[in-house]
């Protein structure tokens, strides 16, 4: 069993950055690919990046490439999202899913964290 925490999410100037932590514990947590995925009011929940288990292998949304970074750090059971230049449409709820069932930018996977709001003040 694995469990996921998001931390990191707050109110932020266009232009800012924020940087988001999924935390996870179980040992298993380590051959796990995991993908963020944002939802914002009244809008379906969309795929935000993915990384596989290495690190080596990592995809993000169009909208958000060349803005956003994931990272992970094994030894600490800790995925990363970097974010700069925040948007206003960034402004989401911001969830990290681990083990994904299906396509990695489908939002099957076997964990969910929480979620952790990220506002993006124009």
């Amino acid at each position: 069993q694995v469990q996921l925490v998001e931390s990191g999410g707050g109110l932020v100037q266009a232009g800012g950055s924020l940087r988001l932590t999924c935390a996870a514990s179980g040992s298993t947590f380590i051959t796990y690919p995991v993908a963020w995925f944002r939802q914002a009011p009244g809008k379906e929940r969309e795929f935000v990046g993915f990384i596989n288990w290495s690190g080596d292998i990592i995809y993000y949304k169009e909208s958000v490439q060349g803005r956003f970074t994931m990272s992970r750090d094994n030894a600490k059971g800790m995925v990363y999202l970097q974010m700069n230049s925040l948007k206003p449409e960034d402004t989401a709820v911001y969830y990290c899913a681990a083990s994904n069932i299906r396509k990695y930018y489908e939002g099957e996977y076997r964990y969910w964290g929480q979620g952790t709001q990220v506002t993006v003040s124009s």
